[in-house]
């Protein structure tokens, strides 16, 4: 949308609906890809705050400029990133990826196993004990 239509729309400067535009699309993926990457899971909860804050905002300026039903909107959308935000915190928080070096993925050892003995070979190919 054309900033002079959005400007028309909402009593607001054009450098500043591209700053908020711009901050919820970081928002979003500051939700998405902690959990997917699983590299630093503690900003999803981050993200998920910050987006309850610019949409209370965003609930008061269309409170302000618009009626009630239009505002329910961005209302609901930061209803549901609260949630995300507790659920991520609270309920269900996610663990890092854990850094392994490469090669330690070795099978695990059953009790009851021993090294096999090397009957076929000849006694100076045998393994020192």
């Amino acid at each position: 949308m054309p900033i002079e239509l959005m400007t028309a729309q909402m009593p607001l400067p054009g450098p500043f609906l591209r700053f908020v535009g711009v901050c919820e699309v970081l928002g979003a993926l500051g939700l998405i890809l902690p959990g997917l990457s699983r590299i630093r899971p503690g900003l999803t909860p981050v993200a998920a705050v910050e987006l309850v804050h610019v949409m209370i905002g965003a609930t008061v300026l269309t409170l302000i400029t618009a009626d009630v039903p239009s505002a329910l909107v961005p209302m609901m959308v930061g209803l549901l990133a609260s949630f995300v935000a507790y659920g991520r915190w609270r309920l269900a928080p996610q663990q890092a990826r854990t850094a392994e070096p490469r090669g330690s993925q070795r099978p695990a050892a059953h009790p009851s196993w021993e090294p096999a003995s090397y009957p076929s070979y000849p006694a100076a190919l045998q393994p020192a004990r």
